[in-house]
């Protein structure tokens, strides 16, 4: 590993486990126990624990916070309402284009956690601190922590009594009555009933000693522990979107399929990149962002060229679906593409069928190669 690579508080217990470690966005994590596959199926099957603690945590806070995050965010904070909850939401620069895509997680109308990506943590806290000269708001890294994401059908049975022997019978309550999409935080320790991989689940973020035994505790309970390999054939299946792969800082929402997480309404929010957004929507040339199923033997991967009857276009995440058997891919194709395209593999055209995404959710294959839901 690299001289400056982090290691994560649970290094140990990855090795223990016979995780095989990489480096990943300046990080040591571990790509896999011994079988990717295995672990994708654990987590479509039962549960499965990742440990995201290269995801970056800050904490904002102050009677500016809600002003200040309906600012800085593309989504509107304010359609949480009073909820304790999480919005989904992009951080753009001035041109509209995507500095990340992030969780804001509301606590309160004066405290927010707002969770990014490993890879941006530095571009994204600088626009956070810039916007923030002008509001009377906080902004606080909250690093050094351990973060895991239980996922699987079997996710909140089993960390809800995982969480009643390693923290308490209360928190283990509060936790197994947490809805999708919301959040607590009691005793310092911050859950949100969220996810990447398209399955029930939650996210915990716990002071190092706890996390230790917390996720000790979910072994112990038959929990798989699980990579960053499955995790990325996880959300792809999902039809979720990587950074730095499927959206960049040289893109729009619009250009990645998160049309839906700008909040155009109200007209006067003046969000950071709205003036460069207004300006394209509608525009003939914005490509649409499809699910591509190959028809044949072959691997889809990011960057390959794509043929269509509207024109060219581009495969932005590729990889095998382990629940489907088949390659999947997410594309940014043309406006007016149908359901068959080409895809550009080591000079050969291979058909594909285009589909709307995700292809699995909660377990079920959802799109096929005919495009047809099961």
């Amino acid at each position: 590993m690299g001289q400056h690579t982090k290691a994560t508080p649970l290094l140990e217990q990855h090795r223990a486990c016979g995780g095989r470690m990489v480096e990943f966005a300046g990080w040591e994590l571990p790509l896999h126990y011994g079988s990717q596959v295995s672990e994708h199926h654990a987590v479509r099957g039962a549960a499965g624990v990742f440990d995201v603690s290269h995801l970056a945590l800050t904490a904002v806070s102050g009677r500016g916070a809600k002003a200040f995050l309906r600012r800085v965010l593309a989504n509107d904070i304010d359609r949480l309402g009073g909820r304790v909850a999480g919005l989904y939401a992009c951080l753009l620069n001035d041109s509209g284009c995507v500095l990340d895509d992030l969780i804001a997680y509301r606590l309160a109308d004066d405290r927010y956690r707002v969770v990014s990506n490993a890879a941006t943590v530095d571009s994204v806290r600088e626009q956070l601190h810039r916007v923030a000269r002008a509001f009377p708001v906080t902004i606080a890294p909250q690093d050094g922590r351990v973060t895991l994401a239980v996922q699987g059908p079997e996710a909140m049975e089993r960390g809800a009594a995982v969480a009643g022997s390693v923290i308490s019978r209360d928190f283990a309550a509060a936790l197994a009555a947490l809805k999708p999409f919301n959040v607590m935080d009691q005793a310092g320790i911050l859950a949100a009933r969220t996810g990447y991989t398209g399955e029930d689940g939650f996210e915990i973020y716990l002071a190092p000693a706890y996390g230790v035994g917390f996720w000790q505790a979910l072994i112990e309970a038959g929990v798989v522990p699980c990579g960053l390999g499955a995790r990325d054939t996880l959300r792809l299946e999902a039809g979720l979107c990587l950074y730095g792969q499927d959206m960049d800082a040289s893109l729009t929402p619009l250009h990645c399929g998160l049309k839906w997480t700008v909040a155009m309404d109200p007209p006067q929010r003046n969000f950071i990149g709205r003036r460069a957004l207004e300006a394209l929507i509608g525009d003939a040339d914005l490509p649409d962002f499809k699910g591509l199923i190959m028809r044949k033997k072959g691997m889809l991967r990011a960057g390959q060229r794509v043929r269509t009857s509207a024109g060219p276009g581009v495969v932005t995440s590729g990889g095998y679906s382990p629940t489907m058997g088949v390659s999947i891919g997410l594309a940014r194709l043309p406006q007016g593409t149908h359901t068959e395209c080409e895809v550009e593999i080591r000079g050969a055209c291979v058909p594909c069928a285009v589909v709307k995404p995700p292809f699995v959710r909660h377990g079920r294959v959802l799109v096929y190669a005919g495009g047809k839901e099961n």
